[in-house]
């Protein structure tokens, strides 16, 4: 593959692959939806390491409420900061899988959209412990102005329908951020159903605006973009288990107790990982209204897979002692995570590929034994564990008796 080609870029359909390395002006013309080797580019590799900052702080707040006794409060504080971490990442991705140029100006405006993040990022301490959202709001705010910039440049550039949907996206992602700045810079806090409607507001914005034409999204592509930033936030997990293994060993030596917990967490992370990639995705995204659903369906899947770093962490200081939790809540902490980890996987990858009840119902039933495991005392991330490595070989071991059977061997 050429140069030009791993580059990613590509003219209007028929032209051909062009040169984007930056360093130029260029026209914003939509990438071809035919591309082959679409790939993700490092500066969209940058803006994903970026986002586990916000990842990081979403989940350690969680864990400080919850060992405050808060987990009402830690939890609906997680969900909606994760929601904005959320959607403008997914606003980026798909926008750069349409119209990455790759030039000066594009490559500035999105090193401006990761300073929003850092602010974003910065501003959720401030949230979850005093309700006051107005530096998360002003850093998202940075990220959502700046994609409004891009849109008008690709709209600018566009004839016809292409032209009509660029604009409505940035009409669409300006309207709802006066909505949010109203909401949220007086007081720091909106009401949960002003927070409901304005998340809402935002989560029609892309189907709205791709009525007059569809974008030119790249299905391998945004299927490889999602599954990295899954591999983000389940190294994020993996990270916060280790630090806080390490901190209850330093403090109070108490590794030996804390190995279940430990062994555990790696088997449910690496099962997590396994089933996540287990099967290809992008030939089912055939179309807007089907890539939408799933990749708003993929909230369930990051909220979980980083919730269960946080719950990890909350495992390991009960068990050493530091958090009046009881054994029963730092279970939980870890199942039902998990749990939803597994039904949003099977719902929106894993079910499109199996075959018959047996294979349908490994990866549900699992979800269902893992929430259970919420009940099984001190060893409860151990059996958690245990549970989810068992449905990888489950699955496996029923997808190979069923080529099997179709090969006829």
């Amino acid at each position: 593959m050429s140069d030009a080609s791993r580059a990613g870029g590509s003219g209007p359909q028929g032209a051909g692959p062009v040169s984007r390395a930056g360093g130029v002006i260029r026209r914003m013309t939509a990438r071809d939806k035919e591309e082959e080797h679409r790939a993700s580019t490092p500066l969209e590799l940058f803006f994903d390491l970026c986002f586990v900052v916000a990842v990081a702080q979403a989940g350690s707040r969680l864990v400080h409420a919850v060992g405050e006794g808060r987990p009402g409060h830690g939890t609906l504080g997680y969900l909606t900061v994760f929601f904005a971490i959320w959607w403008a990442w997914m606003n980026f991705s798909w926008f750069a899988s349409a119209y990455d140029t790759d030039d000066v100006p594009y490559r500035v405006t999105t090193l401006v959209q990761i300073v929003g993040v850092l602010m974003l990022a910065a501003g959720v301490p401030r949230a979850f412990d005093s309700g006051d959202f107005r530096l998360v709001a002003i850093g998202y705010a940075v990220m959502r102005l700046a994609l409004v910039t891009q849109w008008l440049r690709a709209g600018i550039a566009q004839r016809g329908g292409a032209r009509v949907t660029a604009f409505r996206y940035a009409i669409g992602v300006t309207v709802c951020q006066v909505g949010w700045m109203i909401l949220l810079l007086p007081h720091g806090a909106p009401p949960v159903w002003a927070f409901v409607v304005m998340a809402a507001a935002e989560l029609v914005v892309p189907p709205l605006a791709e009525t007059a034409e569809a974008t030119s999204w790249h299905p391998g592509h945004i299927a490889e973009r999602y599954g990295l930033f899954t591999i983000i936030v389940l190294g994020e997990s993996v990270s916060a288990a280790t630090v806080a293994v390490q901190s209850a060993a330093d403090e109070h030596g108490a590794f030996g107790s804390l190995a279940p917990v430990a062994a555990g967490g790696l088997l449910l992370v690496f099962a997590a990982w396994w089933i996540y990639f287990a099967v290809p995705i992008e030939e089912h995204l055939v179309s807007s209204r089907v890539a939408f659903a799933w990749g708003y369906g993929h909230f369930a899947v990051y909220t979980s897979a980083a919730a269960i770093g946080a719950g990890l962490e909350i495992a390991v200081e009960q068990g050493a002692g530091d958090i009046d939790v009881s054994t029963r809540g730092a279970a939980a902490a870890v199942a039902l995570p998990a749990a939803v980890f597994l039904f949003a996987v099977w719902l929106l990858h894993s079910r499109r590929h199996k075959r018959g009840l047996a294979q349908q119902t490994v990866l549900p039933g699992a979800a269902l034994v893992v929430a259970a495991c919420s009940f099984t005392g001190a060893h409860a991330v151990l059996w958690v564990g245990i549970v989810c490595a068992s449905a990888v070989a489950v699955s496996s071991f029923l997808e190979v008796r069923s080529r099997g059977a179709r090969s006829g061997g």
